[in-house]
């Protein structure tokens, strides 16, 4: 008699993931989620295989508020190489034109840098996932084809030059999410004259993450040999920990019943609005809930531990 496969173990909690280059993000998804041998497991947000940095992976009940990291602000540093626009508006691109940087100054950079700071319109790129009609438009884009995209509006919280030597600067971007870096590029060459693209891109924020924590798959693939799934166990951040920025409120054993019923309670003292984290009086966090107009709180996502 045959016996069924294991699905893989429980596990909850969100890994930092230190995303390397040259790697898709469901990749690197698949790579973790077999040295953990993790039964459910997702990643927040797609990376440019060309990109690094933060890739939050959440396992097990955590999935839950995925979502929530996928609206959340993101931070990128990045290296935009002026005097070439390519078609992708990275360096995996054909170059399709060439500028003369003679003459820009890093005043002139930041002059540009400035009028990116606020809200923007911006035109999805041909080289992304975006779906028009099921299809991913990176698919049209590899067969020559174009389409018309709807602009999207996106908030530049944060446009800051940090560096620029050599024809390349350095930049630093607080954003809304969907926001996409390269476009950022293409269109500060544009600006200055003489084209430009990414050649090195590092997300090094989403919501209440930063790169403090990150972990790269060195050393995940070090700590599976050497010290098994207790050392990857380890590594891993509470699923609250997700929502450190928003509220929370505290739920007495009865009125957490009812709750957890799918009914909206009151608690004395929630906030007036918006989304909440709610816990139990024995700290035991049970997801998100939402505010409504008459003061109470309502279940959004829960969850189970």
């Amino acid at each position: 008699m045959k016996h069924r496969h294991s699905r893989g173990r429980e596990v909850t909690g969100i890994l930092l993931l230190d995303k390397p280059s040259s790697m898709t993000s469901n990749g690197a998804l698949q790579v973790v989620k077999r040295l953990f041998r993790a039964r459910k497991a997702g990643h927040t947000g797609s990376l440019d295989p060309l990109a690094t940095g933060l890739l939050p992976i959440c396992f097990g009940e955590a999935t839950k508020l995925s979502g929530f990291l996928l609206e959340a602000d993101k931070s990128y540093r990045a290296v935009v190489r002026l005097g070439e626009r390519t078609t992708t508006g990275d360096s995996e691109g054909e170059v399709i034109r060439r500028g003369d940087t003679a003459g820009i100054d890093c005043a002139r950079v930041e002059q540009a840098a400035a009028s990116f700071r606020g809200e923007l319109l911006q035109i999805p790129p041909m080289h992304s996932a975006i779906k028009q009609n099921g299809v991913p438009l990176y698919k049209l884009a590899h067969q020559g084809i174009e389409v018309e995209r709807k602009a999207r509006e996106v908030t530049i919280h944060r446009f800051e030059v940090v560096d620029f030597s050599d024809d390349r600067v350095t930049i630093e971007v607080d954003c809304s999410k969907g926001t996409y870096i390269r476009v950022l590029a293409d269109e500060l060459g544009e600006l200055l004259g003489c084209g430009g693209h990414i050649c090195e891109l590092r997300r090094t924020g989403v919501g209440a993450f930063d790169a403090s924590r990150m972990v790269t798959m060195e050393a995940l693939q070090a700590m599976a040999e050497e010290g098994g799934e207790a050392a990857l166990d380890a590594c891993l951040v509470s699923m609250e920990s997700a929502l450190a920025q928003w509220p929370d409120v505290r739920l007495s054993k009865d009125v957490a019943y009812f709750l957890v019923q799918g009914q909206p309670v009151f608690v004395p003292h929630a906030p007036s609005r918006g989304l909440v984290r709610i816990y139990t009086g024995e700290d035991r966090f049970l997801g998100v809930g939402h505010i409504l107009d008459d003061g109470r709180v309502a279940p959004k996502r829960l969850v189970n531990q």
